[in-house]
């Protein structure tokens, strides 16, 4: 792990030096971007700690779901169960990882493209932190916990208790509104903006129809995800902005977050109005 954060703060080191030679829109900080970064995996290991240690439903538990305590946007999904639109799901979710590589094409972009990447891991550490927490935290059956052909231990098992909300749509949705937003402030003036955020808009929305077909979430968790990935997406890029004077990030401590006794450390931000 020492060896990992040694590496980081180097590419860190050499993104911004980099950053610091070509014309950008955007600007970074070594400090307040190693802290953005190191604090958001801090996060994402502790969401993941919680998920871990979920329990599942007891059967009793089980018994007691009904269909009818269900919103009713989201009752239709309810019993949803489809392998193939799981497996399929992850097709576009991986592949939505790889499209800031198409900044390698533009010139300005892949002359700042070690700045991008900074951004791009600093969004999706967040998306992540937000979800791993949030899913670690929030007990809510998915769609195919009432699906009653399925196994009852598939049924009871713990990462059946998570659907709140769809990290898989979530980080799609970050990493695709991600790619439309440093296209646009790179070439503000392209015709091809508006299909480069349908693009943005479209993959996730696919990707959050295959989760709630395949009984992973119900529309609602895919509305959230896709919202929270969304504004990510968009916010990281915004707020390192050369001309936005608005935002402040400085490092923040806690300890005992959530009750685990764990001592944290992550990052604060404040905007002026």
């Amino acid at each position: 792990m020492k060896n990992y954060i040694c590496l980081l703060f180097i590419c860190l080191v050499s993104f911004n030096v980099i950053a610091q030679e070509t014309n950008s829109p955007y600007e970074t900080n070594f400090w307040q971007d190693a802290t953005w970064i190191t604090g958001g995996i801090g996060l994402n290991v502790l969401g993941v700690y919680t998920i871990q240690n979920k329990p599942g439903l007891s059967e009793a538990d089980l018994a007691a779901l009904d269909r009818d305590n269900i919103w009713k946007i989201d009752r239709r999904a309810a019993g949803n169960y489809s392998k193939k639109a799981d497996e399929l799901s992850y097709l576009p979710f991986f592949g939505s990882f790889a499209t800031p590589l198409l900044f390698l094409a533009g010139e300005d972009e892949r002359k700042n493209f070690g700045q991008i990447s900074v951004l791009f891991v600093e969004t999706m550490a967040t998306t992540g932190a937000a979800f791993s927490i949030t899913a670690g935290a929030v007990e809510k059956s998915r769609p195919l916990v009432y699906n009653e052909d399925l196994p009852m231990e598939e049924r009871l098992d713990n990462d059946a208790q998570r659907s709140f909300f769809a990290g898989h749509t979530a980080a799609t949705a970050a990493a695709t509104f991600f790619t439309a937003k440093v296209f646009h402030d790179f070439n503000p003036d392209s015709p091809a903006i508006p299909y480069v955020w349908a693009g943005a808009i479209a993959v996730p929305a696919y990707v959050g129809y295959l989760r709630t077909k395949a009984g992973k979430h119900f529309l609602t968790d895919n509305i959230i995800g896709f919202g929270i990935g969304a504004a990510c997406g968009i916010l990281v890029p915004e707020i390192h902005k050369v001309d936005n004077k608005n935002v402040e990030i400085y490092p923040t401590a806690g300890y005992n977050l959530l009750g685990t006794g764990i001592d944290t450390k992550g990052i604060g931000m404040t905007y002026s109005f």
